[in-house]
């Protein structure tokens, strides 16, 4: 009988052997490190080595103006009073360290060229190119990620967009390498041979400035072509295998590919059902390949009076949270007065669950009671929870400890993260 089961373990083990290596090749779980809690988009014309400083000067000169205290603060987003007594200090401070996460140059929809003859373009944009790389290249400990967003692979732009990032590329790249969290945007894309054709792209970059580690890329999912293809599959699964492990995250288009499905412009949100559709295929696409998720942008912008800047970051701040509870923990923000609801919505969502989950990592690890019997899968979660809290900085290392009895490389190995180029701590 032991004979016969250990032939049988044999015959099992030779069966499913290819599929247990083709899972574990196109799973690889979570990536370990830092995910920004947003993506800062900079038109290329617009970006100079003052912009994180003054992006920053400028959120905390209207979080001043327009905000008194703790209460209003709280009156604003909708969070409770006490929660706002802590979370205030935190996004001042925010703001004067590290107002922006992570920088996108835009030379997509965010670079018009808008007076610029046709003729001339070409060499407007090579000349933003040289300048911008020069600039970044000069501060980029300035932000923890960057990178920029060029032209998409459709026949009308390929050329200009990958004329673009050679040229950005070749002159941000020292002695083989780009700077740590250096990221690429490929926009547009509606299907999984563009994202294949990024993939030789890089590998020609990698060749022609002898870089040392892979370019990774994020995709875009601006279309409803990346959601559903031709044949009625979801195309955006197929576009992350594609990438063969250089893609780093799924953005969401929230504007492109809401007017994309005829919606009108009026009702063109984050919180259309549209858009949860779409970022609910990109979420099961993306789980388990170590794929960020990130959802778009509201272009309501908190200028004008003091009661349009009050509207436009309650619907700010409502959008962020709503986004983070769905499991969507970066987002876009196009203007300094965002910051400073990004950053309130991000860490009163990760203060207001953390003395829970600081409690239910404790018991799981032996150190107390907490009410739950959680099981490893909740555990890497409320792992993956706090250690995100931690890396924006919504939570210090010493009350996670206090509270959990972990440290960062702890919660590290609780939430089973793996190790990453391009996501650091603080």
């Amino acid at each position: 009988m032991a004979d016969g089961l250990e032939r049988l373990y044999t015959a099992l083990d030779e069966m499913l052997r290819p599929v247990d290596d083709a899972y574990a090749a196109a799973y690889p779980g979570p990536s370990a490190g830092r995910q920004p809690v947003h993506t800062v988009y900079v038109p290329a014309d617009r970006y100079d080595a003052d912009t994180v400083r003054s992006w920053g000067g400028q959120a905390r000169q209207v979080l001043s103006e327009n905000i008194t205290d703790a209460g209003d603060l709280a009156a604003v987003t909708g969070m409770e009073p006490g929660l706002a007594d802590e979370v205030l200090p935190l996004v001042q401070a925010k703001l004067a360290a590290e107002p922006i996460e992570d920088l996108r140059i835009d030379f997509e929809d965010g670079f018009p060229q808008a007076g610029v003859p046709v003729a001339d373009r070409d060499a407007d944009e090579d000349a933003h190119v040289a300048r911008a790389a020069a600039a970044l290249r000069a501060n980029t400990a300035a932000t923890p990620f960057s990178g920029i967003r060029f032209k998409c692979l459709e026949a009308p732009t390929r050329r200009r967009g990958i004329r673009t990032l050679d040229a950005f590329v070749g002159a941000i790249a020292e002695n083989g390498a780009l700077p740590e969290g250096f990221v690429v945007t490929l926009p547009k894309v509606t299907s999984h041979q563009q994202v294949s054709a990024m993939v030789r792209a890089c590998e020609y970059l990698e060749s022609a400035y002898s870089l040392k580690e892979p370019l990774r890329f994020e995709i875009q999912i601006e279309t409803p072509q990346a959601i559903c293809g031709p044949d009625g599959s979801a195309q955006v699964a197929a576009m992350i295998h594609a990438a063969a492990g250089r893609c780093s995250g799924l953005h969401y288009g929230t504007y492109d590919y809401s007017a994309a499905c005829g919606i009108a412009a009026e009702y063109q949100a984050m919180d259309h059902p549209v858009a949860d559709h779409a970022k609910a295929t990109m979420q099961v696409a993306a789980a388990g390949t170590g794929v960020f998720l990130s959802d778009g942008s509201t272009n309501r912008i908190p200028v004008g009076t003091a009661d349009e800047i009050r509207s436009a970051w309650a619907l700010h701040a409502r959008l962020v949270d709503r986004s983070l509870r769905r499991g969507y923990y970066q987002g876009w923000d196009l203007h300094p007065a965002q910051l400073p609801t990004r950053y309130a919505a991000t860490f009163a969502f990760y203060r207001r669950s953390f003395p829970t989950a600081a409690a239910r990592i404790a018991a799981y690890l032996g150190r107390a009671e907490s009410g739950y019997l959680d099981e490893p899968a909740t555990a890497r979660a409320l792992a993956s929870f706090v250690y995100r809290g931690l890396s924006c900085g919504a939570l210090s290392a010493a009350e996670v400890r206090e509270h959990t009895g972990a440290g960062p490389e702890d919660l590290q190995r609780l939430a089973g993260l793996r190790t990453g180029k391009g996501h650091t701590t603080r």
